[in-house]
This record gives C-alpha cells, sequence and structure tokens, in this order.
C-alpha cells in the first residue's frame, strides 16, 4: 500500500476529488494548509502599504491506495491539478506499512 500526498492550489480540490472518484477511491483526507515553494509568496498592495504574504493558501490531500493503481492516481492528480503556472503543487508518495479499520478490525488493502 501507498500513501499519497498532494498539495494543491485550493481551486482545483473538487476537479481532484472528482478524478480520484473516477477512479473508485472513495476514502481521502483534505487539510487547509500554507506554505511555499518556488514562487517564495508574492508581495501585494493594501491601503498604500506594501507587505508580503510568506505562506500561501493550499490544500493537502491525503489517499491511501493499492500498489496497483498508485501510478493511475498519480496521472489523475497531475492532470486534474495542472494549470500550467507557478505553485500548481507537488505530489509525494510513501510506504504504508499497516492500515486497520478501528470500527471492524480489518487490516491492511481490507481495511482501505
Amino acid at each position: 500500500m501507498k500513501k499519497i500526498e498532494t498539495i494543491i492550489k485550493p481551486f482545483k480540490l473538487e476537479d481532484v476529488k472528482d478524478a480520484l472518484s473516477e477512479l473508485d477511491i472513495t476514502g481521502m483526507t483534505v487539510s487547509e494548509v500554507k506554505g511555499y515553494g518556488r514562487q517564495q509568496g508574492h508581495s501585494e498592495l493594501y491601503r498604500g502599504a506594501e507587505y508580503v504574504v510568506d505562506f500561501l493558501p493550499k490544500i493537502k490531500i491525503e489517499v491511501v491506495v493499492k500498489d496497483e493503481i498508485v501510478d493511475s492516481v498519480i496521472e489523475v492528480v497531475s492532470k486534474s491539478a495542472k494549470t500550467g503556472k507557478i505553485g500548481d503543487g507537488k505530489i509525494f508518495v510513501y510506504d504504508v506499512e499497516k492500515s486497520i479499520r478501528i470500527r471492524t478490525g480489518e487490516t491492511d488493502e481490507d481495511a482501505l
């Protein structure tokens, strides 16, 4: 099993969610996060004063999937989150050693 963690622009959340549901991925965790990458934030003007916005709002999506569909998940997330502009986000893939469904006690892939 793999955990796929994706950082995307907030307005792309629905597109990514819809794309993942087409792959029959029904469970995900979504968090509102802040951060920056190469874009290093940006400057804004407010009431005549310029200030720097270091951390930009982003969305973090976490899903745990079977090894066989990892490449498909990466492909659909990449396509649905892409705008072609700086700050589109990142995808990280981690190994998952064990998963347990608390309610039933099912383990590993049965718990997904």
